[in-house]
C-alpha cells in the first residue's frame, strides 16, 4: 500500500507494531539501476493452492520483479505475521535511483508504505507511484525464508512465484493488488515467493 504524507512530521498511529530499526542500507552511486517493472501473467487452466499455517493460499497470476529495496519492516505481533514477517518497500526504473531516493524519506508500519518530500518532489509523484510498491513476501520455503531475513535496502532482489490471496476458516482474507498504478487500502502485492536472490 502506497501513500504520500502531505505534512511534514504527521504521525501515524500503530508503531508498537514493529520493533525492529532499519539497518545500515548498501550505498549505491546516481542511476537507475532496475530499468523493467515487474512482469505478471495470468495462469492456464486451474490455479496452484497451497496450505501454510492454517492458512489457504490461491495464485491468481504469475509474477516475476526485479527490485532496489528501498526499505524493509519486519513484523512479529500481527495475524499476517503468520504468512509475511516481512515486507519489502521496492522501486523500479527512476525509484531504483539513488539521485531520486535522496530527495524523499520513507517509512512503513501496519502494513502500510510511505514516502513524502520537503518541498517538491524529485520525480512527479504519479511517477513515484507507479515505480514502487509495498509487497507483502510469503516464503514457499526456509531458504526463502532465511534469505529474506538478510535482506536490507539498497539490495538488488529478484524473485518469482504467484500473485495469490490468502483465506482462513474464520471468514479472514488477504487479497492481492493485481496492478502496479493503485494506492491505499488494498494496494500492495501479496506474493508467493518460490525464488528469491540478493545482491
Amino acid at each position: 500500500m502506497r501513500f504520500r504524507w502531505f505534512l511534514a512530521g504527521a504521525a501515524v498511529a500503530g508503531i508498537g507494531f514493529t520493533q525492529f530499526a532499519p539497518e545500515r542500507e548498501i550505498p549505491h552511486a546516481p542511476g537507475v539501476l532496475v530499468p523493467a517493472e515487474p512482469r505478471q501473467e495470468g495462469i492456464a487452466g486451474a490455479p496452484p493452492v497451497w496450505t501454510k499455517s492454517g492458512y489457504r493460499i490461491t495464485a491468481v497470476a504469475r509474477f516475476e520483479a526485479t527490485a532496489r529495496v528501498i526499505r524493509t519492516e519486519r513484523y512479529r505481533f500481527d495475524r499476517e505475521s503468520d504468512l509475511v514477517p516481512v515486507d519489502l518497500a521496492l522501486g523500479w526504473g527512476p525509484m531504483s535511483d539513488s539521485a531520486v531516493l535522496r530527495g524523499l524519506s520513507f517509512s512503513q508500519n501496519s502494513r502500510f508504505y510511505f514516502y513524502r518530500w520537503s518541498a517538491a518532489p524529485p520525480i512527479p509523484s504519479r511517477q513515484i507511484m507507479v515505480n514502487s510498491a509495498n509487497m507483502h513476501l510469503i516464503p514457499a520455503s526456509e531458504r526463502v525464508a532465511r534469505r529474506l531475513r538478510e535482506v536490507r535496502a539498497g539490495h538488488i532482489v529478484h524473485f518469482s512465484g504467484y500473485l495469490v490471496n490468502a483465506t482462513a476458516g474464520d471468514g479472514w482474507i488477504w487479497a492481492t493488488s493485481l496492478t502496479r498504478t493503485d494506492s491505499g487500502a488494498g494496494a500492495c502485492e501479496l506474493v508467493w515467493v518460490e525464488e528469491f536472490e540478493a545482491s
